[in-house]
């Protein structure tokens, strides 16, 4: 990993966000713009019905809030879930139905399915599936919708990266203001309950505070 860029073989993405992306896509929020130390936490791919519960139980510790970017589909299975993440005072964001990929999906298709999501949630809030989506699907989403990206994105959901990386890779970049993206996923178990308690820990100790990220 060079210059916060990891590769992979299916795959390569930036664990901290260059500085230029938000200059080129300034309609998509990156970081809250704060001087207080404060932290967004956001899990996406949820709701699942074994890890979700547990990240509840864990943000619930250390009296932090954080938004959960659910998908549709796994929302329609888990209702209850849904019901939990809103009466723990957390926040809910569109992911779409089935985490489709902007560039690889034609723009109506691509509406229609977080319209889907819409469906079975309501939320003022959006991230596009790996991140991916085309000007024009922005264009027409942001009209109802404040398109959240993220500062930092360490690796939970990547087979290469260790745990113990994982972490270190929160901490080295996090600061005030920071959007950090985790996974509520099977596929992000073992890094997410390993890393999600020590980087809460890690920074409560300095003196942050955890908040969900605002609708408005």
């Amino acid at each position: 990993m060079l210059l916060g860029i990891s590769i992979s073989l299916h795959s390569m993405y930036f664990v901290k966000t260059p500085g230029i992306l938000p200059l080129i896509y300034g309609n998509r929020i990156w970081k809250i713009n704060t001087r207080e130390k404060i932290i967004y936490p956001t899990f996406d791919d949820g709701p699942e019905e074994e890890i979700t519960p547990k990240v509840l139980d864990i943000l619930d510790k250390y009296g932090a809030k954080a938004t959960f970017f659910c998908l549709g589909k796994n929302a329609e299975k888990h209702p209850g879930i849904i019901k939990d993440i809103l009466s723990a005072g957390h926040a809910l964001g569109n992911h779409s139905y089935s985490h489709k990929n902007g560039f690889k999906t034609g723009d109506t298709e691509y509406v229609e399915d977080v319209r889907k999501c819409e469906k079975i949630f309501r939320a003022s809030l959006f991230r596009p599936p790996y991140g991916r989506m085309r000007n024009e699907q922005a264009r027409i989403l942001s009209e109802d919708y404040k398109i959240i990206m993220w500062d930092i994105i360490p690796g939970d959901f990547d087979g290469k990266v260790t745990k113990e990386q994982c972490f270190r890779r929160s901490v080295k970049y996090s600061g005030e203001g920071t959007v950090i993206v985790f996974h509520d996923s099977q596929k992000a178990k073992e890094k997410l309950l390993y890393t999600l308690p020590r980087y809460l820990e890690y920074y409560k100790e300095q003196g942050y505070s955890f908040n969900k990220i605002p609708s408005d």
